[in-house]
């Protein structure tokens, strides 16, 4: 079994959902050794979030921020952990719902990602910054 393991800086991103695949195929070119095996992709904070969906209409996109906005509000009075903003408890509860990794299928050297399946990085900050992703495949 190999394994390799690379851990991948993106610059800022604004809020929203983006499509992140191909800076993730790029960071592991090791991934074409591998037959068959699995890709880990994880993400190193807890006001953004990972998710794998639509890689073709952005529209896609917007409607998956309109919901996460509408679902969990900013201003909240309730919301007791406000210390960065008024966006700082809704980013850790949309980073909650949708999770911190994906996991993909490797095979014949590539993801096996369906046709019309990309990687979101899923932004819920306002000014979240530089996000680190730790990427880690296997397999043989």
């Amino acid at each position: 079994m190999k394994i390799y393991q690379q851990q991948l800086q993106l610059s800022h991103h604004r809020r929203g959902f983006h499509l992140i695949t191909a800076e993730v195929i790029q960071a592991l070119p090791q991934i074409i050794d591998l037959k068959t095996g699995i890709c880990q992709v994880f993400i190193q904070h807890t006001s953004a979030s990972l998710t794998i969906n639509e890689n073709a209409d952005p529209t896609v996109r917007k409607d998956f921020e309109m919901y996460f906005n509408k679902t969990v509000p900013e201003n909240d009075p309730d919301y007791i952990h406000d210390d960065e903003g008024p966006d700082d408890m809704p980013a850790h509860l949309k980073a909650a719902l949708l999770g911190s990794a994906v996991t993909i299928p490797i095979r014949s050297g590539k993801l096996a990602l369906g046709m019309w399946q990309g990687i979101y990085l899923c932004e819920h900050r306002n000014y979240g910054g530089q996000r680190s992703l730790m990427i880690t495949a296997w397999g043989e």
